[in-house]
């Protein structure tokens, strides 16, 4: 039995992600008796890792608790991870198509201002450089 920083270290995560963990209903330990610390199995453990390894391919902890619900009740999660991955995917697409859009507009903005003089708030303008951008 490990406790929250047993975890956390044989995880790689923080103490506090545990914590998170716990309070989101992903993880349910145990109590010791003895002195109330929450205390956590090898099942644990594995849970974590395998949050850890999700979060890394972009699944939310929602949609982490969904595959954990698929997987306790004795169902494949397979198809829901397929179809939360192609959701994450096309999020991920329309966020770059919006993430380029403003480095365009960020890359525009410099190139006008490198030709623009300092300017001091008049109480009309704050900032000319920003204000000139329309």
């Amino acid at each position: 039995m490990l406790t929250v920083s047993g975890l956390s270290k044989a995880a790689q995560v923080t103490p506090d992600a545990i914590r998170h963990y716990v309070r989101v209903g992903l993880l349910f330990p145990s109590r010791d008796p003895e002195n109330g610390y929450r205390m956590f199995s090898d099942s644990d453990l594995n849970r974590v890792r395998f949050i850890r390894h999700a979060r890394g391919l972009g699944f939310t902890l929602h949609d982490i608790r969904i595959i954990f619900d698929h997987s306790n009740k004795g169902l494949s999660p397979c198809p829901e991870v397929r179809i939360i991955i192609q959701q994450r995917i096309e999020e991920n697409g329309a966020r770059l198509v919006e993430l380029n859009a403003l480095r365009a507009r960020m890359d525009d903005a410099l190139e006008k201002w490198k030709s623009m003089p300092d300017g001091e708030p008049d109480g009309d303008e704050i900032c000319h450089l920003i204000e000139s951008v329309a």
